[in-house]
């Protein structure tokens, strides 16, 4: 089955390409159509995925995926959240930048935080009865910036159990526990039922 996914994002294609690898789906980012980013207008992470795969799916004809994900921390209240990727408006280093001055003074114990990614799959544009997927990674944040690899909070996110950020993981151990993971994981089933 052959679906666009709705991301001009390189960090994020990259990991879906290794995602989808074993899947036996197979998807084009929405580039390859000439389709732009959909204006995501939504007031959660769910509606955004489906504005993205709706807006990604009228385009090209196609069955369309497409996820939204952030951080959310809840010592602020949720921030940055569905505003993750644009929470300082420059940036993912001056959002590592913004998080760092918004938890300055937090004790450990409300360093706590996740990351969620919600995966929308829509047949058409108009699909009724889109299939969602969501996955949650758990984790703190940490007190500077660590790491070079990832992307978004990764040189700052902790995941629980570990000591080293999402920045300093292999790859391929990010790949295998991330939200993104567990949200792909949670949807293969759901699309085999739909198909």
């Amino acid at each position: 089955m052959r679906f666009v996914l709705a991301s001009n994002n390189a960090g994020k294609l990259s990991e879906f390409s290794e995602l989808f690898h074993n899947t036996g789906l197979t998807v084009a980012p929405q580039r390859d159509f000439g389709v732009t980013d959909a204006d995501e207008t939504g007031l959660s992470f769910i509606e955004n995925a489906l504005i993205k795969a709706r807006h990604a799916s009228e385009a090209t004809g196609l069955p369309a995926i497409a996820d939204d994900s952030g951080l959310v921390v809840p010592a602020l209240g949720g921030a940055p959240g569905i505003y993750s990727a644009r929470y300082s408006g420059l940036g993912d280093s001056a959002n590592n930048t913004k998080l760092l001055d918004e938890m300055k003074g937090l004790e450990a114990k409300d360093r706590a935080a996740f990351y969620v990614a919600v995966i929308a799959v829509v047949k058409s544009a108009t699909d009724p009865m889109p299939t969602i997927a969501e996955g949650r990674w758990h984790g703190s944040i940490g007190l500077s910036p660590k790491g070079d690899g990832g992307f978004g909070y990764d040189p700052l996110f902790i995941p629980d159990g570990a000591t080293a950020t999402a920045s300093e993981m292999a790859r391929e151990d990010k790949q295998r526990v991330s939200h993104r993971a567990k949200a792909l994981k949670a949807l293969e089933p759901l699309l085999k039922q739909a198909r």
